[in-house]
């Protein structure tokens, strides 16, 4: 039968480094034409890199794993509302209306791979490993991505009404 959806949730096996489902689903969203090994070494480039900038940290609230750093970066760029466009009485509005759990979770893959790939000039792991540590300190590219989207649900709070 055409047009089934798939289990992928069921078919996703944890990544074999860290056994991570989250990180697993991540190096998949990563992958572009197939190529899954080469996802795979831009990911553990990319916390490797984040695991050598965790030794040279000062800071005692500082994460001790770069899997950790993953984990908080990606729970930071969550959004929490977002405005969808409804068309009430042949007008269109931007109702602001709450996320659900896997859309939180695809946008801040989404939003993170995407400021990592804006850039251009160094390695992909080198980006993608700056990007993530950006977002686990609530900055870089993608956490503006992320405040935008807040800052736009909570202008138009007005037609929350309509949700």
């Amino acid at each position: 039968m055409a047009g089934r959806i798939t289990m992928s949730e069921d078919q996703l096996r944890a990544d074999p480094r860290h056994g991570d489902l989250v990180l697993a689903k991540f190096i998949n969203c990563v992958m572009r034409d197939g190529k899954k090994s080469v996802a795979i070494r831009v990911v553990y480039d990319a916390l490797d890199l984040i695991q050598e900038k965790l030794g040279e940290e000062t800071d005692p609230d500082a994460p001790k794993e770069a899997i950790e750093v993953f984990r908080r970066a990606i729970e930071n760029l969550k959004p929490y509302v977002e405005v969808r466009s409804k068309r009430i009485g042949g007008a269109n509005y931007q109702v602001p209306m709450p996320v659900n759990k896997r859309r939180q979770q695809s946008l801040a893959f989404r939003w993170l791979i995407t400021s990592a790939r804006s850039e251009s000039g160094r390695p992909m792991h080198r980006r993608l490993a700056e990007e993530l540590w950006n977002a686990a300190r609530n900055e870089g590219k993608a956490m503006q991505t992320r405040e935008q989207v807040h800052r736009m649900a909570e202008a138009n709070k007005a037609f929350a009404h309509f949700a």
